[in-house]
């Protein structure tokens, strides 16, 4: 890549007699190009002018240079483009694209603002304004699918997954948590999924503290949740998938009382091992006989001591196998109210694994565990900035059907999309228009930028 030092790139083709050179040594680069894209789809959801309605300004209008919208703007694009703490307000004070990004001139445009200002903003935000942006989040995203699907949908799965988010410093709640063994906030992200389409859209996100128990805050969400897609979708019949750690009486009389369909794991225990000793047999035999893992489903209908009544539990008895291991014994419980048979509701069960990708996309993508602020309530104005940032994400890979982007992860999104394609194609633009088959990314941009309504 082209540096300070040297600030041109040769590209070697093959087939091609002499090689194309791309300089980036012009003056007002910008290496965020992209980012016009994430502009075009906010404006259609009108994402962040909603959000940043919910934030209270308490400032001296006669002091303000940075209008609420433009600071909230600047570190949800900032964090889409990469830049998660307001330390990089400095490098990107006088940026053009950035600029661009909050409708100001490139050039002679007033330079962003500050870290300290920055800091202040996310200090400022309270509890309330915080939940009504959270509300406003999943109603974004609901309302647009509703466009999309017109109002019409089967079945709706709603997905909850609680995930680590280590910390390193004096922030307020954060506990040491003996599982994850560290110091850390236990945030929880939902989504939602239609019908049978592949794809789980992130809809809420709610920091907890390090010591929080799984199902902390869970009914909370997922009754906003379910009263805002019935709403929207009065036909839908809605199914809910959670781990184990969601598990109890609570839990399954809240989801029956909502008349919702549920597949939730269950930890093993004693009476459930005995329920499944004769499964386990079976599978241990099939294990020995063709020498590989092997996996048997099962049922039963079983009451912990805490339960109102019995419900249906599908057993899966696994034996797993690996080249020079002895067998192991792996039991897994699922509590459900499906009707379908035993290994179809564990595989409806199994889908909810590809909520693994959503958390990775958060915190590796788009760095949500970047919650370094000392006070409790400044970290989830972050995390929502980081879920604002990544609904925009997921709706360009929407759009981008038909494209190399298509199932990009979000770094992959930003890494090549955005940062290398555009800034090749504003230096070599001449050139490349005469070797398209030598740069096949920059009709995948050209297709996007139809696709969000963006200039190309």
């Amino acid at each position: 890549m082209a540096t300070d030092c040297i600030a041109q790139v040769t590209f070697d083709f093959q087939g091609q007699r002499k090689p194309v050179v791309a300089r980036f040594d012009q003056a007002h680069a910008s290496s965020d190009g992209g980012a016009v894209l994430l502009k075009a789809l906010d404006a259609r959801l009108a994402l962040t002018e909603r959000l940043a309605a919910c934030l209270t300004d308490s400032r001296q209008s006669g002091k303000i240079q940075h209008e609420g919208i433009e600071l909230f703007r600047q570190r949800v694009f900032g964090i889409a483009c990469g830049y998660a703490d307001c330390n990089d307000a400095a490098r990107l004070a006088h940026d053009p694209l950035h600029k661009l990004l909050l409708d100001r001139d490139p050039l002679a445009g007033l330079p962003l603002a500050s870290q300290p200002t920055l800091s202040r903003f996310e200090n400022a935000a309270g509890r309330r304004e915080l939940l009504a942006m959270g509300q406003v989040l999943a109603d974004t995203v609901i309302e647009h699918h509703r466009r999309r699907l017109h109002g019409r949908a089967a079945r709706i799965t709603i997905d909850l997954d609680p995930t680590d988010d280590p910390t390193h410093g004096q922030q307020e709640f954060t506990f040491f948590n003996g599982h994850y063994d560290t110091w850390c906030y236990l945030p929880v992200v939902a989504t939602v999924t239609f019908n049978g389409e592949a794809a789980q859209y992130a809809v809420a996100a709610v920091l907890r503290p390090g010591s929080a128990p799984a199902s902390r805050g869970a009914l909370g969400v997922l009754r906003r949740l379910m009263r805002r897609l019935r709403v929207a979708f009065p036909t839908a019949t809605l199914r809910v998938r959670l781990d184990g750690g969601f598990a109890s009486p609570k839990l399954f009389a809240f989801l029956e009382a909502q008349q919702v369909e549920y597949v939730v794991a269950m930890a093993s225990n004693p009476r459930l091992e005995k329920r499944a000793r004769r499964l386990m047999g079976k599978a241990r035999v099939l294990s020995k006989a063709t020498g590989r893992t092997a996996h048997l489903y099962g049922e039963t209908r079983y009451a912990a001591r805490k339960w109102n009544r019995k419900r249906r539990v599908i057993i899966k008895a696994e034996v797993v196998r690996h080249p020079g291991r002895e067998p192991k014994n792996n039991p897994r419980f699922v509590v459900t109210n499906l009707g379908d048979d035993p290994e179809t509701v564990y595989q409806i069960y199994c889908q909810r694994g590809d909520m693994e990708n959503r958390l990775k996309e958060l915190h590796h993508g788009l760095e949500m565990d970047r919650t370094s602020c000392s006070r409790f309530w400044a970290n989830q104005f972050r995390v929502l900035l980081t879920l604002a940032a990544y609904i925009l994400f997921q709706e360009l890979r929407r759009r981008a059907r038909g494209t190399a982007c298509a199932d990009a992860q979000v770094s992959t999104l930003r890494e090549r999309l955005i940062k290398l394609a555009v800034w090749v194609q504003r230096s070599v633009r001449r050139i490349v228009l005469h070797l398209p088959t030598a740069f096949p990314w920059l009709r995948t941009w050209r297709q996007l930028a139809r696709a969000v309504g963006a200039t190309s």
